[in-house]
C-alpha cells in the first residue's frame, strides 16, 4: 500500500551554498550530511516533516522555463503568503513574483541562488 511521497529531490550546483540557504535562511532542520563514495548526501526537512535531498549536479543549461514560473516539481506551502513573503524577505530571500493573486489562489515566487524556483501558496 502506498503511503505517499517520501522524499523529493532537488538538483543545486553548490550543495554548501545550499545548505546554508535551506537550514540557516529558510529555518529547515539538517536530517543528514554525510559523504558517500565522491558524493555527498543531504537531506533537509521541511516543518511539515516533508524532506529534500539537495543533490549536486551542474545545472541545466537547457532549462527554458519562463523566469516568472516555476522550474521545479516541489509547491511550498505557508498559512499566509504575504505574512511569509515578509518573513523572508527580511532574510535576504530573493523572489521573482511578489504575493498576487491568480484563478487558483494567492501566490509568490523565490529563487534558492541555484537556479530553482519555488512557488509558495496557502495549503
Amino acid at each position: 500500500m502506498l503511503l505517499g511521497i517520501n522524499k523529493v529531490r532537488i538538483g543545486v550546483v553548490d550543495q554548501e551554498r545550499a545548505k546554508r540557504f535551506w537550514v540557516d535562511t529558510l529555518g529547515c532542520e539538517l536530517v543528514q550530511d554525510a559523504s558517500y563514495g565522491d558524493e555527498r548526501w543531504l537531506e533537509v526537512r521541511l516543518p511539515d516533516d516533508a524532506t529534500l535531498i539537495l543533490e549536486r549536479h551542474d545545472g541545466d543549461p537547457d532549462d527554458d522555463t519562463p523566469r516568472g514560473q516555476p522550474n521545479t516539481p516541489v509547491f511550498l506551502a505557508c498559512d499566509d503568503v504575504d505574512a511569509t513573503w515578509r518573513e523572508l524577505v527580511e532574510r535576504g530571500v530573493n523572489f521573482v513574483q511578489e504575493p498576487t493573486d491568480l484563478f487558483f489562489g494567492r501566490w509568490a515566487l523565490f529563487e534558492d541562488g541555484q537556479g530553482n524556483r519555488f512557488p509558495l501558496s496557502v495549503r
